[in-house]
């Protein structure tokens, strides 16, 4: 779950100003795309940090976005993604609404992404009253269980593809894993059909890649032998080996980093078998795909890769 939430993070500041636009069909109108986006991650860790360790896990995001009103005008737009069933979720709403806006005195629109498979589970707004003091929070919902797949493959917004992705993994437990591979294969290959950028292509493929798991790793190889036959003539080529250059160079970063306070070389031999052991797990390459891609011998591959056989 916590892999999903990182996805969901990097999702929604790769496509932000798609997600706006998904959400208001006059967000161009609102908002001065072309000013870009500013993400108060650390702020909205700190307004959240009494959740408290123990509490689960989900996805919060704050960002500045400019309006067109001019005179440097900014509103907060308050995104929750909600994957399970919370009795307090709407009170949570409001505790961050006036909190947000103690802080920081500014106009907020909050958006709930609900993508848990409960039905029943739709918060909508936040109320209470007593003795003739009362409050009522109201709040944009979308819950992904409930939107048409029809009605999504036609939209032209890369955001789409998003939710297709996590309507697909709310799916997955009437499928067989061959159904859920050739239904993954088709989602990505419709994303490919699109007239998105290069930029856009990447970040939307890397959230159905990794989003929609399988229970048999082997197909994880499958997966991407078959986005290979049909990148290799296409506009996309190389897509492919970018994603993994990319979570290649993230994995080694983290390994340096945790590594300093060992020494730089021991740091970079941590970092690079962390490496190598997610091209294994999570992108299910072979012992010289994967040696290719970190740029390391097949052998440390194979050390690795029984290393990973004897925890199991």
């Amino acid at each position: 779950m916590k892999f999903d939430d990182s996805l969901w993070k990097a999702i929604l500041e790769d496509l932000f100003a798609d997600f706006l636009r998904f959400f208001f069909s006059n967000a161009d109108e609102i908002f001065d795309m072309k000013k870009g986006f500013e993400y108060l991650d650390k702020e909205m860790a700190q307004i959240a940090a009494d959740a408290g360790p123990e509490s689960p896990k989900y996805v919060d995001k704050l960002v500045k976005a400019y309006t067109r009103e001019g005179n440097e005008q900014w509103v907060l737009v308050h995104v929750e993604v909600q994957g399970y069933t919370d009795p307090y979720f709407d009170e949570r709403m409001f505790t961050y609404y006036y909190r947000i806006f103690d802080r920081y005195r500014q106009r907020i629109t909050a958006i709930a992404l609900l993508t848990g498979s409960d039905k029943r589970f739709h918060p909508t707004a936040y109320r209470s009253e007593f003795l003739g003091t009362s409050i009522h929070y109201q709040f944009n919902t979308y819950k992904v269980r409930n939107q048409s797949e029809e009605a999504l493959q036609k939209s032209n917004n890369p955001f789409a593809f998003v939710i297709l992705t996590a309507l697909l993994s709310l799916q997955r437990s009437k499928l067989t894993e061959e159904a859920l591979l050739e239904m993954k294969f088709g989602l990505a290959r419709r994303l490919f059909s699109q007239q998105f950028s290069r930029a856009v292509i990447r970040g939307v493929f890397y959230f159905i890649q990794h989003y929609i798991s399988f229970t048999n790793p082997e197909n994880n190889t499958k997966f991407d032998s078959k986005i290979d036959s049909i990148t290799q003539k296409s506009r996309h080529m190389g897509i492919i080996e970018m994603l993994k250059e990319r979570e290649t160079q993230k994995i080694l970063k983290k390994g340096m980093a945790e590594g300093e306070a060992k020494g730089i070389e021991k740091g970079k031999a941590e970092g690079t078998a962390a490496a190598v052991r997610n091209l294994i797990t999570k992108l299910g390459l072979s012992d010289a795909q994967a040696a290719e891609v970190a740029e390391v011998p097949v052998s440390l591959v194979k050390k690795v890769r029984a290393s990973l056989k004897k925890k199991k």
